[in-house]
């Protein structure tokens, strides 16, 4: 016998295929904003992608589909990264070493001004993190102040010390 989740509004949510499809961006933009290092973030991205799929069953409609994942997607990132930062750190040596000077692909990659206001907002402090990371997620304010549990004032202080830090940041170049 098959159940199906049927959200407060009588509404079931779309199939994960499609969840997939129209919310994976907004997931890895998340997962990146977190973890620097492409395999570890390849594994944040899966980890949140199956957290979704099991919570699925639990989603109620109360907020829309997009709040939802977000929400879990900022949760299992944080844990995941807590778990990084307790784990002893590893080194692997590459089978081939590499020129040291940087190729023209790296140049333009550092050379970008995403990247650099990514790294910037990967040293903020958590609290201030996750509120620029969903602001540029473009979700209005009481959505975020729903999503972290805050009241609407505390939001704003977060953000206003939060882009008054991304600013000191990129102003001293990085």
């Amino acid at each position: 016998m098959a159940t199906s989740t049927v959200g407060a509004n009588g509404e079931k949510p779309p199939p994960f295929e499609r969840i997939v499809a129209e919310h994976g961006p907004l997931i890895s933009r998340i997962a990146m904003s977190y973890e620097a290092d492409p395999g570890l973030r390849e594994d944040l991205t899966q980890q949140i992608f199956l957290a979704v799929w099991q919570a699925l069953p639990s989603y109620r409609a109360d907020a829309s589909l997009k709040t939802f994942i977000a929400r879990i997607a900022q949760n299992r990132a944080i844990s995941f990264v807590a778990k990084q930062v307790r784990l002893p750190p590893t080194a692997e040596m590459p089978e081939i070493i590499e020129d040291d000077r940087p190729s023209p692909e790296q140049n333009a990659i550092e050379a970008d001004e995403r990247s650099i206001l990514l790294e910037a907002t990967r040293r903020l402090p958590l609290p201030q993190r996750e509120v620029i990371i969903l602001v540029l997620e473009g979700f209005d304010y009481s959505e975020i102040a729903d999503m972290l549990e805050i009241a609407p004032n505390a939001l704003a202080l977060r953000l206003s010390r939060a882009k008054a830090a991304l600013k000191a940041m990129l102003e001293r170049g990085g």
